[in-house]
């Protein structure tokens, strides 16, 4: 099994402004206004994220769709979930009306600002979209769920920071599918002034987690480092401020964009710097097997010895390789009761298990697995069943 170790979460910092969003207009969403709901089949829009412009979902005809149906049934998204009230719902307002897109350019939500990395891997999904920019993650689910955008393509982990553990626990919270992925490489560069030498830089701005994976460089060059939200927003900001002597770290094209100098490319502390994106919509695709497919899912289990192992076995028995396997502990819920026995310490966390493994719920093997796996979890949620990303970004 080929399994990813958890890293420490990465800091994130609010956003100093706030505005209002005019879906006619792809400007950072920051605000989103207070929608009433309306039924989806009076509002007429589709549904399926593969009748949607998705260029990665698998199409499907009658048959497939039976099928579909019958594992919706079968494994319901929320297994253990009683309320179909808290599903999303189509929502409306008074700029609801401008916010669909007309078909010609899909709508997608990203975080950070124009010359973001996320904005570049939201391209490389979907070639000619319309990326629209996001002040935080929760900002990007909220604009799919209320209809301002098709889709959102956001970071879940990094080939050196690890995982985003605020993206992990939003997927919890929010009730988006993932319709697909994409990997994109990082390549940093230390972008300043016009006129500005290296030597004159004393501080350098970016995303905390791009100033741990160039801190090799940073620690040689003797720069103090200022965290921000993101890295487009520290090109940002040094550029719009003039500043002479602060740098930033952030990507060629933030450069460019906001007229700033490349005084050094590549200079991360490792050249295998891959980012992992996922690709999110309201509802899911039809899973296929003439390509390669990744399944997610989310659960969790009594405690007891053993029990993890019990679960994953599932997976190993039919021989289901697993790509990813994350810990969190389970929001809104307090420690257990204190044991007597183990001498006033608590006795365990509740934890969430998130899974990645190579196959499609289009697999019978694979719906197996879940059944096995349904039999001992005290909660299963299958988060998609998407084409893996098997390019090397």
């Amino acid at each position: 099994m080929a399994a990813s170790t958890s890293r420490p979460p990465m800091s994130h910092l609010r956003g100093r402004t706030s505005s209002t969003f005019s879906p006619s207009d792809p400007k950072l969403i920051t605000s989103i206004v207070h929608m009433e709901s309306r039924s989806l089949r009076r509002l007429g829009v589709p549904v399926l994220a593969s009748q949607n412009n998705d260029q990665n979902a698998v199409g499907g005809n009658n048959k497939k769709a039976i099928e579909l149906q019958r594992l919706v049934e079968d494994f319901p998204f929320e297994l253990n979930s009683k309320d179909s009230n808290s599903l999303p719902r189509p929502l409306s307002s008074t700029h609801f009306s401008n916010s669909v897109s007309d078909g010609s350019r899909l709508r997608v939500a990203y975080q950070g600002v124009h010359g973001a990395y996320s904005e570049t891997a939201a391209e490389k999904a979907y070639p000619n979209c319309e990326a629209v920019p996001c002040e935080q993650f929760d900002t990007a689910f909220q604009a799919v769920e209320r209809w301002l955008v098709e889709r959102a393509v956001l970071p879940i982990e990094n080939s050196l920071g690890g995982s985003i553990h605020r993206n992990y626990d939003l997927l919890l919270r929010h009730r988006l599918h993932i319709v697909g992925e994409v990997k994109l490489a990082i390549r940093h560069c230390l972008l300043a002034n016009h006129g500005v030498k290296v030597e004159d830089l004393k501080r350098v701005l970016s995303h905390p987690q791009a100033l741990a994976q160039c801190e090799n460089t940073l620690t040689k060059l003797g720069m103090v480092r200022e965290a921000v939200d993101d890295t487009a927003g520290a090109a940002k900001l040094v550029a719009f401020q003039k500043l002479k002597d602060a740098g930033a770290v952030a990507s060629s094209a933030a450069g460019r964009i906001y007229g700033l100098n490349i005084l050094a490319e590549d200079i991360q502390d490792d050249a295998d710097n891959v980012t992992r994106f996922l690709m999110l919509a309201r509802e899911p695709i039809i899973p296929g097997t003439d390509r390669p497919f990744k399944t997610s899912i989310v659960f969790s289990l009594e405690e007891g010895p053993g029990m993890l192992f019990k679960a994953l076995a599932v997976f190993a028995m039919r021989e289901i390789n697993l790509t990813k396997i994350e810990s969190r502990p389970l929001q809104k819920q307090a420690l257990r009761a204190l044991d007597d026995s183990n001498n006033g310490f608590p006795k365990y966390f509740p934890y969430l298990f998130y899974v990645d493994f190579e196959a499609s719920m289009a697999d019978q093997n694979a719906q197996n697995a879940l059944g096995h796996l349904k039999e001992m979890a005290t909660f299963l949620r299958v988060l998609g069943s998407y084409p893996a990303d098997i390019s090397m970004a």
